[in-house]
């Protein structure tokens, strides 16, 4: 199979992936059987006809707490890449751009952010701020910023040097709109590439911080904390594991796959 073929069947298949979790994140409530919350004296029941993946340890039906859980997984995950792929761009469209000391500034500032592990990060700024939603998704955006805004600087430093980046220059067009019009639409790819990988980065590190408790607080459910309240039931029921531990990697594979198609589509397209 060639790089063409191969790159629009990852595509094709990271879009699909994709479709399924928004559908999740815009019907769940409406596609989950019982409301989230709802106990039963079937505590700990495996699969059946009633409960398909059993019920929880004060008998909520884990599907329905999958499924609900998903969607504030993913809209903490996409507000979080957003607000981080929103600074990425300005920063680095104005530091490879402009050049010169605020370069020098905007990087050195960023490179500090950089040095640090994003997990250890985003654990030491979430137990500053408090375990609520909007400090989560504050936290997830500072510790991506860095990444996303190399990623656009290092093709804006090289665009901006173009012929057709000086002819308009010359026409006196101004600046602000040949950063946009002549050298932002040049450097999509990589940022298109490296937002897909974000994303599933952020599912991780979104899960992992929920996990340990540092997550949206209850009775909100969501995936790490799902993992986290059914490690200790491991034996008796397996599927209260299995289950978020399958939708993780179904949604971290969905922006991995979208990315590896996107990288090689692209780089076939330009050809």
């Amino acid at each position: 199979m060639n790089e063409g073929k191969r790159g629009w069947l990852l595509l094709a298949a990271g879009l699909v992936m994709l479709a399924v979790l928004l559908a999740l994140v815009a019907f769940g409530p409406l596609i989950a059987p019982y409301p989230p919350a709802k106990t039963s004296p079937a505590s700990l029941q495996g699969a059946s006809l009633q409960h398909w993946l059993g019920t929880d340890s004060i008998g909520r039906d884990v599907l329905s707490r999958l499924i609900v859980g998903g969607r504030g997984t993913m809209l903490i995950t996409l507000t979080a890449v957003s607000i981080a792929l929103a600074a990425g761009l300005i920063l680095g469209l104005l530091s490879g751009y402009v050049g010169g000391k605020l370069d020098l500034i905007v990087m050195r500032v960023l490179d500090v952010v950089f040095a640090f592990p994003v997990f250890l990060l985003a654990i030491a700024v979430v137990a500053a701020l408090g375990p609520t939603i909007r400090n989560l998704i504050l936290t997830i955006a500072i510790v991506y910023t860095p990444a996303l805004a190399r990623v656009v600087r290092a093709p804006v430093l090289s665009v901006k040097r173009w012929d057709h980046v000086e002819a308009a220059r010359s026409m006196g067009v101004g600046e602000f709109t040949i950063a946009l019009r002549h050298v932002l639409p040049l450097v999509v790819s990589p940022i298109l590439v490296q937002t897909s990988l974000t994303l599933a980065n952020t599912i991780f590190t979104v899960t992992a911080l929920s996990f340990l408790g540092l997550g949206p607080p209850p009775p909100d459910p969501n995936w790490g904390s799902m993992l986290a309240e059914a490690r200790q039931f491991m034996e008796l029921a397996p599927l209260n594991v299995v289950g978020p531990a399958v939708a993780i990697v179904f949604a971290s594979l969905t922006f991995i796959v979208l990315a590896n198609g996107l990288r090689e589509w692209l780089d076939v397209s330009a050809r």
